[in-house]
């Protein structure tokens, strides 16, 4: 597609917008994929073009938590292939399945994380975290694996279900959290690129036109997060979640 002034000012507005709430909490898919479709790029194609630009949003902010040591390095060590492994394969499944039967459970999903979050205000306020037993890698690494194959197969939320999944399991605040979640969120999203890549499902210049704004956006968005806390991450995470449960709802409904 041709890149006009007009296209690349609506490219960078929407890519920095969506990696400054995805550096945190993830959900920046809920900016970013809709804005590729509203140019008309048809669904495999944005998909595609949507995961190029992720990725150098969710390595920009990765490596923001990384040198602020906000993230557990052992854990990601563990983690981070499980992530990879699970994309990829969801990635290369979503080329032939379709995705009505997983909005339905993603939007049920979502909803209880939204109300238990809600419900529990002190939620993600302090570590609770203890070290690495085998109750939390015996349920966090298959869970990892699957919200990896999720973001491959779908992705709308990925960022969300991996802070969720770090504060619950883990026991972590919302900022190491957050700082987990973009590194597992990193791994998804270059495995599930590697697969769209290869199958000839990406706008190199549009993504990296997107991208190249996301990644002030994640910079930003990273460096907010660490220096203001939970209370920044916390709110943002609800509102993160009440849109993206509105968004998808609306679509099953009316699309």
């Amino acid at each position: 597609m041709d890149l006009d002034v007009t296209t690349i000012l609506f490219l960078a507005f929407f890519g920095f917008v969506a990696a400054f709430i995805d550096s945190t909490v993830g959900g920046g898919g809920l900016i970013s994929l809709p804005a590729l479709l509203g140019l008309g790029i048809p669904p495999y194609l944005a998909l595609g073009t949507n995961k190029l630009a992720g990725t150098i949003s969710s390595a920009t902010s990765s490596v923001t938590f990384i040198r602020m040591g906000k993230y557990d390095k052992k854990l990601m060590a563990l983690l981070f292939p499980v992530s990879l492994v699970g994309a990829y394969l969801g990635a290369k499944t979503v080329l032939f399945v379709p995705q009505e039967v997983l909005k339905v459970l993603v939007i049920v999903m979502m909803a209880a994380i939204f109300v238990y979050t809600l419900i529990n205000k002190r939620f993600g306020e302090t570590s609770s975290f203890k070290g690495l037993t085998r109750f939390s890698l015996g349920l966090g690494i298959p869970l990892t694996f699957l919200i990896g194959f999720y973001d491959g197969f779908f992705g709308p939320g990925t960022g969300s279900f991996f802070v969720f999944l770090m504060v619950l399991l883990f026991g972590y605040d919302f900022v190491i959290a957050a700082g987990n979640g973009r590194i597992l969120n990193l791994a998804s999203n270059i495995a599930a690129l590697f697969v769209f890549i290869v199958e000839g499902k990406v706008i190199f210049l549009t993504g990296l036109t997107m991208g190249i704004a996301m990644l002030l956006g994640a910079s930003l968005g990273a460096r907010l997060a660490i220096k203001t806390g939970v209370r920044y991450v916390r709110p943002l995470f609800l509102l993160v979640s009440i849109s993206l449960i509105t968004k998808m709802i609306y679509e099953l409904i009316f699309t």
